[in-house]
């Protein structure tokens, strides 16, 4: 406010109310002003003989200015929210045209596999959202090799607390950590593609295709796949998992293929997402992938009992057809009166085709059994899930009432030719015996699960800052397995089917269990929340063999008390400390009350009378983060322990060679989990490092001829990554890794096994111009100290390549390829495990050297501005 004599300001209040006390002067004149608006002037017209006047309202017109002078001198590249860490794309350096998958390798924290997969902080990304919406159906390997780096401006690894979760606001579960990719505002309304074809030796070939459009929300796909280079576009794989292994964040670093086998694969899928209104969003993904897989192998089992060892040798050959069609949808709906409505169906089929061929030798001290096993199986799976979340909101923020409802409809069918042929030779006698074995059975097998699921929660303000939930849930689960078993060998001695009644199976299982509880979460700033709950959880277990009229039941009640606090000392630090309480109901391997002697040297019968398994985990984590250096350090701790574990109890029948496996609950088996990881750059920003250790202990049980047998094992490792970028023109990284595994067993007499591996490579990258890119990868891998000779192999891993790319905008590029020049991929599927009385080490083949030219085309259309 002006006047002839006088100036004053004051700031109005958040509704609207504001005064000017003791004004002097004349012709006064008001002028209203606010970020992003017009200035607005009113004139006050002579006070007389009165000091109060009431302005009439004033309507601020929004107008965007630019502001001058603002220079952008430096784009933090790594920014830490609460539960979320946010990468700036901007402040990376990246090839042009690389794909998301090619950058994601260069972001500190976050590591690569040779297949892939994708771990970001120490833990595997679950799941992948692009502009929150899930890309198809959250899929990460399709998101990460086929959309370009350049489209993304910032990458969000986010700590999901599931729909449900983040609905209610009380975090009191382990979350999964998800990938959030954040468009250019340019990159959203685009066309793009890319096209690939490539041949080389060994009969090598690939060919791929994608297509996508993006316009503001509304998103459409489709990419498509035909390759035998181990080139997948999916990570949802087939639930048989047949050749493959468990992924560890031990290989990020290696350059060797970690799929065993040599595969055939085609892949096709598509995805589509929009918002249909304003408050309403939808997306669906359909995937479709064959492979034809051919695994080759040798393995070992050594069993140790007392005054006995049997040793299992097996040479195999495994083909396998998988086809593996999968559906998703997702609907969500925000009512106006902000109640939120999602459904989430999902639908797959699964068709396996497996043939197996082993030659084993299996034997002991005085007696031999050389022969073969085949088997020859398909395999049908249809399976259905539905997913259905409603959440009630009430004009008192923080007040929500939620219910969520999951159905479950799985089957599984199988028709499976079993042939068991075998000589033996038993020398326990002055004159050996020799004698035959043979067995041929046909098996159909039809397995049912259909399960629901339903938890309803009622969240409550309490007090200041404070939440109170009320949590009942609710678990079916229906299994049934029938089995029919005919002995071919007498089908054909007598003309019609014969069936072997103490093979065959008519179970009926059923897992009941009622939880109720109390949730309080006390959250009275950003630097403190703490989450103290309480439940009861009934539950019951019932079996019936209608055949033999037999019933079984185990009945408990399950105390579960859960915790959680978090500390956030600053922006960039912050400690938890978290306990959770679970159960875990047994299999259908554990259950089915039969004797199952197909495999006639590995028997197995099932336990009805099992308990369900219920884990206790305490676990701890600190975070911290130094913006102004860029470095991030993170440490976690877990102790995990495990009531009414459910354990193995083998025997060896007799002095023989054949061993008979059944199932048991018992206590005292617990492990413990270290991890850490740092990341920071070291002169610069151009050179980065990235060290990450774990460190696992195990106490396993199990029971051998009815005594406990206890495995201690301790796995520990220790990594280092050194990555350097200078400019556009070189990049390099340098690995380092050991592990070190070490198990003792108790029984049947103290034995211990130390094996060491120790890993070093480097990959280096060269850009000769814009157009030509040398690059190169070595990684020499040592072992030692394991029971078989396959598997203390050192093998050296080289691969090398030349791209050359075309026209200005470098759209097309060419790519001459050598892969594993040095020819030892082939022999490096090794695989390993130590529990019970059981040593087993096994190698798998791979793929071998090859060589091969690519051409890809990448295609991108923008809209008229």
């Amino acid at each position: 406010m002006t006047s002839k004599t006088d100036t004053l300001v004051v700031i109005s209040s958040e509704r609207g109310f504001y005064k000017f006390p003791q004004v002097q002067g004349e012709d006064i004149r008001i002028s209203y002003s606010l970020i992003g608006h017009q200035l607005v002037y009113k004139n006050v017209p002579l006070f007389g003989n009165t000091s109060f006047i009431l302005m009439p309202n004033v309507v601020m017109i929004p107008q965007p200015s630019l502001i001058e002078h603002v220079n952008i001198v430096k784009t933090i590249p790594v920014v830490y929210l609460n539960d979320t860490i946010q990468y700036n794309m901007d402040a990376f350096s990246f090839r042009k045209n690389a794909l998301l998958e090619e950058a994601l390798k260069q972001l500190p924290g976050i590591q690569v596999s040779r297949d892939g997969s994708v771990y970001a902080h120490g833990r595997l990304i679950s799941s992948v959202q692009v502009d929150g919406k899930k890309f198809f159906g959250g899929d990460v390997l399709t998101a990460t090799r086929n959309l370009p780096a350049d489209f993304i401006q910032k990458v969000q690894v986010i700590d999901f607390y599931g729909d449900m979760g983040e609905e209610r606001g009380i975090k009191n579960e382990e979350p999964e950590k998800i990938l959030n990719f954040v468009l250019r505002e340019d990159r959203k309304r685009i066309s793009f593609g890319q096209a690939t074809a490539g041949i080389g030796t060994s009969e090598r070939f690939i060919g791929s295709i994608g297509a996508n459009r993006f316009n503001d929300g509304q998103e459409f796909s489709i990419v498509g796949s035909i390759n035998n280079t181990n080139t997948s576009l999916f990570s949802f794989g087939s639930p048989s998992g047949a050749g493959e292994r468990e992924r560890s964040l031990f290989d990020a670093v290696d350059f060797v293929d970690p799929t065993d086998g040599l595969n055939n694969i085609k892949s096709l899928g598509f995805n589509f997402s929009d918002n249909l209104a304003e408050r309403t969003s939808f997306n669906a993904s359909y995937s479709f992938t064959r492979k034809e897989n051919v695994t080759k192998g040798i393995s070992r089992l050594q069993s140790n009992y007392i005054g006995n060892s049997i040793s299992n040798e097996e040479t195999y050959e495994t083909q396998t057809q998988d086809n593996f069609h999968r559906l998703t949808a997702e609907f969500k709906h925000r009512f106006k009166n902000n109640d939120m409505l999602e459904v989430k169906p999902v639908f797959s089929y699964n068709r396996v085709g497996v043939d197996n061929i082993r030659e084993r030798l299996v034997e002991n001290i005085r007696i031999t059994n050389d022969g073969y096993y085949r088997d020859s199986s398909y395999n049908s799976s249809p399976n259905m899930d539905l997913d259905v979340l409603y959440a009630k909101s009430f004009r008192k923020p923080g007040r929500k009432l939620l219910g969520h409802v999951a159905l479950n409809f799985n089957n599984h069918d199988k028709e499976e030719d079993v042939r068991d042929t075998y000589r033996t030779i038993d020398e326990r006698k002055t004159d050996p015996v020799i004698s035959r074995f043979e067995q041929e059975l046909f098996i159909r097998q039809k397995n049912g699960t259909n399960g629901v699921k339903a938890n309803f929660s009622y969240v409550e303000p309490f007090l200041e800052h404070s939440l109170l939930e009320v949590t009942y849930n609710y678990e079916l689960t229906d299994m049934s397995a029938m089995r029919l078993v005919e002995d071919r060998l007498q089908s054909r001695g007598t003309g019609f089917p014969h069936f072997v009644d103490s093979l065959n199976v008519n179970y009926n299982y059923r897992f009941h269990s009622s939880r109720a509880g109390l949730n309080y979460q006390y959250n009275p700033d950003k630097t403190f929340r703490a989450n103290i709950g309480f439940a009861v959880q009934p539950l019951t277990l019932s079996g019936y063999l209608p055949r033999e009229d037999m019933h079984y039941e185990y009945s408990n009640v399950n105390l579960v008390p859960t915790a959680g606090f978090k500390w956030r000392f600053s922006e960039e630090m912050d400690w938890s400390v978290d306990y959770v309480g679970k159960n875990n109901q047994p299999n259908f391997m554990h259950i089915i009350p039969v004797r199952d002697n197909s495999n006639s040297q590995n028997i197995v019968v099932g336990n009805p009378e099992l308990k369900a398994e219920f884990s206790n985990r305490i676990a701890t984590t600190l975070r911290k983060f130094v913006s102004s250096r860029g470095q991030y350090f993170e440490t976690n701790f877990a102790y995990n322990f495990v009531l009414n574990k459910i354990v193995s109890d083998k025997k060896a029948t007799g002095r023989s060679t054949i061993q008979e496996t059944t199932f048991k609950n018992t206590s005292g088996y617990y492990d413990l989990k270290w991890y850490f990881l740092f990341n920071t750059p070291v002169f610069n920003e151009s050179l980065q490092l990235d060290i990450v250790g774990n460190t696992d202990y195990y106490n396993n049980l199990s029971y051998v001829e009815d005594k406990q047998n206890t495995t201690r094992q301790f796995i520990y490792s220790q990594s280092l990554q050194l990555r350097y970028s200078w400019s556009d023109y070189f990049e390099s990284a340098f690995n380092t890794n050991y592990m070190l595994n070490h198990a003792r067993y108790t029984w049947p007499s103290v034995n211990k096994i130390t094996a060491h591996s120790l890993l070093l490579s480097a990959g280096t990258k060269g850009y000769l111009g814009d157009y030509v890119t040398i690059g190169g990868e070595m990684s020499q891998r040592v072992n030692a100290g394991y029971e078989s000779d396959f598997m203390n192999n050192s093998p050296t891993i080289i691969n090398a390549y030349m791209e050359f790319s075309f026209n200005k905008n470098r759209l097309l590029m060419l790519r001459l390829q050598g892969f594993d020049l040095l020819d030892k991929n082939k022999d490096m599927g090794t695989y390993s495990e130590y529990i019970g009385n059981d040593m087993y080490e096994a190698r798998n083949n791979r793929l071998g050297r090859y060589f091969m030219v690519t051409l890809n085309m990448r295609l991108q259309k923008y809209p008229k501005k």
